[in-house]
């Protein structure tokens, strides 16, 4: 396993967002998060990266323990994070952006040329400021920087949230190119795109892991998914 999340608990403040959660990612898959709002999603991630360290349990990349870890050492070890609000560079240029995503010993050339053949569209703001893009073109650049950081496992919080139809069709085609790049855990509420994109899930409620399976196994039409999933 690349990723083992064993039995964590995790809080903000005095709130009990996790509660024993576990699950594993092997290298070379695409494994979705799914479940309704405010169930602990982004919350797993962040625990990965030790944004919001676990009181209990453990994380483990690469058969190292990865728990109580600064989050820059996570990064170095080869995790990256596309975030769900972006988190650009605003006043950096889009080339900017992907600089300074790039790792120092990598080729720079060969990072753009991949950044703009996963999202030709964004080639043409190359020079313009990251914080005049629209909302979907900051989403493919924020995609893009993680795919240039040369990361072994990327995780990825709501790539098409806020974005119009054909935007999240554009993304989800550069998420489907990024399977066979790299490792990805994906938090998506789009649950249809969240099991094209995937080989496995697990359906979060209530901060803990109520089902797991392969992702070509199920359809938004079975009852546990519309019982968990639905407002």
């Amino acid at each position: 396993m690349m990723l083992e999340v064993e039995n964590i608990d995790t809080y903000y403040g005095q709130s009990h967002i996790l509660e024993g959660v576990s699950l594993a990612v092997e290298e070379g898959e695409s494994v979705a998060l799914i479940g309704r709002n405010g169930v602990g999603k982004t919350t797993t991630l962040r625990s990965i990266l030790q944004l919001t360290p676990p009181t209990e349990g453990s994380i483990t990349f690469r058969g190292e323990d990865i728990t109580g870890m600064e989050t820059f050492e996570v990064a170095q070890r080869g995790v990256g994070w596309v975030p769900e609000e972006r988190r650009m560079f605003a006043h950096l240029t889009v080339d900017e952006n992907i600089e300074v995503s790039t790792p120092p010993e990598a080729d720079l050339d060969a990072a753009y040329d991949l950044a703009y053949e996963t999202f030709p569209d964004l080639e043409q703001f190359r020079d313009k400021d990251a914080g005049t893009l629209s909302g979907g073109q900051q989403q493919m650049l924020a995609i893009a920087r993680g795919l240039v950081g040369q990361n072994d496992l990327l995780l990825i919080d709501e790539p098409s949230e806020g974005l119009a139809p054909l935007i999240v069709e554009q993304v989800s085609e550069a998420l489907e190119a990024l399977r066979a790049e790299t490792t990805m855990l994906l938090v998506e509420q789009n649950f249809e795109m969240a099991m094209d994109l995937t080989d496995r899930f697990y359906l979060l409620d209530h901060g803990q892991v109520v089902e797991s399976g392969q992702s070509d196994d199920v359809s938004a039409d079975d009852e546990f998914i519309q019982r968990y999933l639905s407002a």
